[in-house]
């Protein structure tokens, strides 16, 4: 596993109580961030020990922010948390929702509630977080989850598509903007990866995988774990990719290119 050295830094990630966001949480603790979760649930959707506790539990720093990345207001609270600790060095918008339904059957109701989190959620978690750092003088980095429907259209997720090809844009509009201020933003497209994003589809992701159900293959030949995912965010946020902003990593076992 390769090292970071996070010591000093505090990391902020939203919807980090499962999934993507915890393993990523994890990784940065691990590499000596105090990480600040910031998500509407602190519980884990598998029982298991909550976030914030588990990475005190392994020797680093950690605490939970009830937030609802939809609510501006509630992000900027979670961003005002993290002066406790000098203020926020890496944001990570990753709290994500997914409603899988074709087109013709998602109501607006739906349709606004999936924007409201998955996109709105990433653009003022950036923006919050960009004004943080510059009124202290601190530019850090953000990285915001992306997908591989970034940029690739997926059956019956027409809905969800369309709020991660705008997490894209609000990737490459804000690093465009916030390169003269020494701010980078990237993004992270993950793939088929087995998490409790929503309810069975971790043992569905690994099912369809192994028996070749999918339309396009896995040429790695498996479903991907968060732990898979995690270390592109470390990359990211750190100086070995100082010179790169505005971009989008695909961790997808090689599912976009065939």
């Amino acid at each position: 596993m390769p090292a970071y050295d996070y010591d000093g830094a505090t990391a902020i990630v939203t919807g980090a109580s499962s999934g993507i966001g915890r393993a990523v949480a994890r990784r940065f603790g691990e590499a000596g961030a105090t990480v600040i979760n910031g998500d509407i649930d602190r519980e884990p959707k598998d029982g298991d020990v909550p976030t914030d506790a588990l990475i005190r539990e392994e020797g680093g720093e950690a605490e939970y922010v009830e937030t609802d990345v939809a609510d501006a207001d509630d992000l900027a609270t979670l961003v005002e948390s993290a002066h406790e600790y000098g203020g926020v060095d890496v944001m990570v918008n990753n709290a994500g929702l997914q409603i899988p339904k074709p087109m013709l059957e998602t109501t607006p109701e739906e349709f606004d509630r999936i924007h409201a989190v998955n996109a709105r959620g990433v653009f003022f978690g950036t923006k919050v977080a960009a004004a943080d750092m510059l009124e202290r003088g601190e530019p850090g980095a953000i990285v915001n989850t992306a997908s591989i429907s970034s940029t690739l259209a997926q059956h019956g997720q027409v809905g969800y598509d369309s709020t991660k090809g705008a997490v894209r844009m609000i990737t490459r509009g804000a690093a465009l903007e916030l390169a003269e201020e020494g701010i980078r933003v990237n993004g992270i497209a993950p793939g088929q990866i087995a998490t409790e994003f929503t309810e069975g589809w971790s043992e569905q992701a690994r099912e369809r995988v192994a028996s070749d159900e999918l339309l396009k293959p896995v040429p790695l030949g498996r479903a991907g774990t968060p732990e898979d995912v995690a270390g592109a965010y470390l990359f990211l946020a750190s100086d070995d990719a100082r010179y790169i902003t505005g971009d989008l990593i695909h961790v997808d076992g090689g599912w976009q290119i065939c």
